[in-house]
């Protein structure tokens, strides 16, 4: 009888942290989304998003009209740009990007374009090589505002200093983007934390 209660017990409270956890992650989640503030850097980060032949798609624009704005007010004097191209492509997200903020004003030797990742996780170890090869340390990544904690966790797993300047326009800002999103991330991140530490790599390019 002892020993069925245990059991019983040890269920529901595995039951529980199933739900709680991603519940709390949800939440912290959501809360970043909102209340992230990017802090003056010594480097401002454009994380990578699609493009086709060159012209950025809605959501990388928007993380680009964001990255401009943050850099005119001063937060970093350098923008690095990251991603790599899909099967096919004549050219990468980075190069796509660095070419937008030169034809926008930016001088070419403030802009340093690193044509790798494909996912969150590759292009955070991809700029993080760069940032450390050149002894700086901290960054304000521009990225959707749901994408924001996760972010933000693998940078400071790679030893930066960072804070998250989360776009205000476009398909994946907070007034236009739903839950799916917020699901979605919730999902990614617990992938992170779990199999990601264990070095099993899952991509949450989609």
């Amino acid at each position: 009888m002892f020993l069925f209660k245990f059991i019983r017990r040890v269920i529901s409270f595995i039951l529980l942290l199933i739900i709680v956890i991603p519940l709390y992650l949800a939440g912290s989640i959501w809360y970043a989304a909102r209340n992230s503030e990017p802090v003056k850097s010594e480097v401002i980060l454009v994380m990578g998003a699609a493009q086709f032949d060159g012209r950025p798609s809605e959501v990388l624009q928007s993380r680009l009209d964001e990255s401009l704005k943050i850099y005119k007010a001063g937060l970093a004097p350098r923008i690095y740009t990251v991603g790599s191209g899909a099967p096919g492509d004549r050219t990468t997200e980075a190069a796509a990007s660095k070419n937008w903020l030169i034809k926008n004003g930016v001088k070419r030797i403030n802009i340093l374009s690193i044509t790798e990742g494909r996912d969150t996780l590759g292009s955070t170890q991809a700029y993080a090589d760069v940032m450390k090869k050149a002894k700086l340390i901290s960054v304000v990544i521009v990225t959707d505002p749901y994408h924001c904690f996760r972010s933000l966790k693998m940078a400071n797993d790679q030893g930066l200093s960072a804070s998250c300047a989360a776009v205000e326009t476009g398909p994946a800002a907070v007034a236009n983007s739903g839950y799916k999103y917020l699901a979605r991330e919730t999902g990614a991140y617990l992938a992170y934390i779990t199999l990601g530490r264990l070095g099993i790599k899952l991509s949450d390019r989609t």
